[in-house]
C-alpha cells in the first residue's frame, strides 16, 4: 500500500491525502549538465524572505506554484484570491530585484539563484518582469496601506523596485545546520504519516513559544476530531520582535513530552510569514494540505499583525476563521475553529473564552506582557506556562542589566554627539559587567567606509553599516554606543528595527542648534559648505530630518557635560539597563564627593 501511495513526488502525482505536490528539483544528469552555464549566468542574491520562498517552491510546500508568479496570477491573486487557472491561492510570491540587475534581464532569459555564501541553489526561467504599484498591492492583500503593518512596511519599504516571475529548477536544497531533525518536505513528512498509520492529522501554526492555554487548545482539537497532531511552526521570518526560533523549538521539544505518547509530532516549517491575517490564515491552510494534513486549526486573530497608527487591530478577531469558512469547499481542508483558551481562576482550568460569563474571573498574560516580564526578570505564574518552558525563555532573556544594548546618538556635524558618547563610553566601562564598543561617525568612516563618499547613498550604506555592526554587538549582550549624524529617518528606522531583532535600541537626538554647531565647527566644514566647497553637506545643502521617536532628546547648548552624562545613566538606569547596586545616582555620587573634600579640607586645617 505505501509503494503506491507515495510515488514520483518529482513528477507531481496525486498524494494519499490529495491534492498535488510538485518538487522542482532537476535529475542529477540535468544538474551536471547545467555546471557549466552556471558561471555564465547572471546571478541574483537571494534575500531571508526570497529563500524561504525558494525552499517551499522547491519542495512542494507552495504547490501548486511551479514557480515564483507570472504577472496574470500576480494580478489575479490581488483581484480574486485565485491564480489565473482559478486555482485558489490568497498571497502573491514573486522574487523582487533591483531595477539596475532587471534592466540586464529580458524574457527568456535564466538566472542563477545564490545563497548569502553564494552557493547556487536553483534556475529561474524569465517569463515576466514587470514593476509593480505596492500601494495598490497593499491594500489589495492586507487591506491598509498603514506601514504599522508589518506586511505592508515590508512591501513598501523592503521589496525592490522590479518583480521577476517564472518557474524554478532546483539544483541542490537550501542548507540547514540548526534542528535537522526537525525539518521534513511535505514529501518526507507525508511518508511519515503513513509509516506512523496516521490517516487523519491536524496542524497547529504558530510563530510563538506554546504555553498552557495552547497545550489545552490543541489537546481538546485532536481529542474533539480524532486526530493526531503535527506541531509545525514557522521558523522563516516572522514579526519583529518575535522570540527567535531556536529559543521556541527548544520550547516546543519540551511541551512535545506532555501530549500521549505517539499522538503528536513535531516538524518546522520554513515559512516567511506576512502577517496577512484572513488570507494569511487560507494561505497557512493551503500550505498544510500539501504537507499531509486534513485539518488545521484557525484561532484568535490568526496570522495578526496588531494594531494600526489608531491603536486598533487590523483585523477583526475571528475573520480569518470566516476567510476559511467561506472557501471550505475549494480548500481541501477541513478547519477547525478554536476561540481563545484562558485561564478561569475559580475553576483552575483553561476554558474557551466564549463559555465563561465572568469575565473577571479570568486570568491572561499577552505576549507583549510576557515578553516585557522576560526582560525584566519577573516570575512567570506556573497557570501560565510549564516550568520547563519558562527555563528555557529565561536562557535569552538574562537580567536586563546583562542585555545587549545600543546606544545611538543623532545630530547635526558639531553637535556633541562624540564628545558624548566618548565620555558616556569612559562611565560604562567604569560600571563594569559587560564589553563597550563606540562606532564613532569619523572613526567608522576611516576603518570600514573608507571607499564611500558623501552622497546620499553612500551615507545611507555607511549608517547600515554601524547599525549592522552594533546589532552583532548587541546580539552577543555587549553594549554599542554609536556616533553618526545619520540625517535621514528612513536609514535611522532600518537601524533600529536591526538591532531591536536581537536586543535593545535607545535613540538619542542631540539637538543643538544649526547656528551654534556652526559656531562651534573647528574643522571648518560649514564654512567650506557655505563656500559650495562640500556637496550635500547636511544642516546647509541637505537637511537633516529632526528625530520624531528618539527615547532621549538632549541639548548641549550651555550645558555642562557631566549634566547630559548623568542625565543618560540615570535614563538607563531607571529602564534596568544599570544595575541599580552598581550605579549610584551620579549627582548623589559628586555631592558625596564634594562632602568629603570640604571635609578633608576642615581637618588639614
Amino acid at each position: 500500500m505505501l509503494k503506491n501511495e507515495i510515488i514520483n513526488l518529482t513528477a507531481g502525482l496525486i498524494t494519499p491525502h490529495g491534492g498535488i505536490l510538485c518538487e522542482r528539483y532537476l535529475s542529477d544528469i540535468e544538474r551536471i549538465a547545467y555546471q557549466p552555464k552556471l558561471t555564465a549566468l547572471p546571478s541574483h542574491t537571494l534575500t531571508q524572505r526570497q529563500l524561504c520562498d525558494l525552499e517551499l517552491l522547491l519542495n512542494g510546500g507552495f504547490s501548486p506554484l511551479k514557480g515564483f508568479m507570472n504577472f496574470a496570477d500576480y494580478e489575479a491573486t490581488l483581484n480574486s484570491m485565485c491564480l489565473a487557472n482559478g486555482t485558489l491561492w490568497p498571497m502573491p510570491v514573486m522574487l523582487d530585484v533591483t531595477r539596475s540587475f532587471a534592466n540586464k534581464l529580458k524574457v527568456g532569459n535564466e538566472i542563477a539563484l545564490r545563497d548569502s555564501e553564494g552557493i547556487p541553489l536553483a534556475i529561474l526561467k524569465i517569463n515576466d518582469l514587470w514593476i509593480p504599484d505596492k500601494s495598490a498591492e497593499a491594500f489589495k492583500i492586507f487591506g491598509t496601506v498603514d506601514e504599522k503593518h508589518p506586511g505592508v512596511d515590508y512591501l513598501l519599504n523592503r521589496t525592490e523596485e522590479v518583480y521577476l516571475g517564472g518557474e524554478v529548477s532546483g539544483l541542490v536544497a537550501p542548507r540547514h545546520h540548526d534542528f535537522s531533525h526537525l525539518r521534513h518536505t511535505p514529501g518526507k513528512l507525508r511518508s511519515l504519516f503513513a509509516r506512523l498509520g496516521w490517516s487523519q492529522i491536524v496542524a497547529f501554526q504558530t510563530r510563538n513559544p506554546m504555553h498552557r492555554a495552547h497545550y489545552e487548545l490543541t489537546l481538546r482539537a485532536a481529542k474533539n476530531y480524532e486526530v493526531n497532531l503535527l506541531i509545525h511552526p514557522s521558523v522563516g521570518m516572522t514579526k519583529l520582535g518575535d522570540i527567535d526560533h531556536y529559543t521556541r523549538v527548544r520550547c516546543y521539544e519540551k511541551l512535545l513530552t506532555r501530549y500521549p505518547s505517539k499522538s503528536t509530532y513535531l516538524s518546522l516549517l520554513p515559512l516567511a510569514m506576512r502577517m496577512g491575517g484572513p488570507k494569511e490564515a487560507l494561505w497557512h491552510a493551503i500550505i498544510r494540505k500539501n504537507y499531509g494534513c486534513t485539518h488545521f486549526i484557525v484561532g484568535r486573530d490568526h496570522a495578526g499583525p496588531g494594531r494600526n497608527a489608531q491603536g486598533q487591530d487590523f483585523y477583526d478577531q475571528y475573520a480569518a476563521q470566516e476567510l476559511v469558512q467561506q472557501n471550505q469547499d475549494k480548500l481541501g481542508i477541513i478547519m477547525i475553529p478554536f476561540q481563545e483558551m484562558v485561564y478561569v481562576r475559580s475553576k483552575a482550568q483553561y476554558y474557551p473564552i466564549d463559555q465563561i460569563e465572568d469575565k473577571q474571573d479570568i486570568l491572561n498574560i499577552s505576549g507583549t506582557e510576557l515578553r516585557k516580564k522576560l526582560q525584566e526578570g519577573q516570575e512567570i505564574p506556573e497557570w501560565f506556562s510549564f516550568p520547563d518552558v519558562i527555563a528555557e525563555l529565561y536562557k535569552t532573556y538574562p537580567a536586563k542589566d546583562q542585555q545587549g544594548l545600543t546606544i545611538f546618538f543623532t545630530g547635526l556635524s558639531g553637535a556633541g554627539k562624540s564628545t558624548l558618547a566618548n565620555a558616556l563610553l569612559h562611565k560604562l566601562m567604569e560600571i563594569g559587567g559587560r564589553s563597550v564598543t563606540l562606532l564613532d561617525g569619523d572613526l567608522v568612516r576611516q576603518n570600514l567606509s573608507s571607499e564611500l563618499g558623501f552622497s546620499k547613498e553612500h551615507r545611507n550604506i555607511n549608517i547600515l553599516r554601524i547599525g549592522y555592526i552594533a546589532s552583532e554587538i548587541t546580539k552577543h549582550r555587549g553594549i554599542a554606543i554609536c556616533a553618526s549624524i545619520a540625517p535621514y529617518l528612513t536609514t535611522r528606522q532600518k537601524v533600529r528595527e536591526m538591532v531591536s531583532a536581537v536586543g535593545n535600541f535607545i535613540e538619542i537626538y542631540v539637538s543643538t542648534s544649526l547656528e551654534v554647531c556652526e559656531r562651534k565647527d573647528h574643522k571648518g566644514l560649514y564654512a567650506k559648505a557655505r563656500l559650495g566647497l562640500i556637496q550635500e553637506f547636511t544642516g546647509i545643502s541637505d537637511p537633516y530630518e529632526v528625530p520624531t521617536d528618539s527615547e532621549l532628546i538632549i541639548s548641549t547648548e550651555d550645558v555642562d557635560i557631566d549634566h547630559n552624562i548623568n542625565l543618560i545613566l540615570d535614563y538607563l538606569k531607571n529602564k534596568g539597563f544599570i544595575s541599580k547596586n552598581e550605579n549610584k545616582n551620579h549627582s548623589q555620587k559628586a555631592c558625596e564627593v564634594e562632602i568629603i573634600s570640604k571635609h578633608l579640607k576642615i581637618n588639614h586645617l
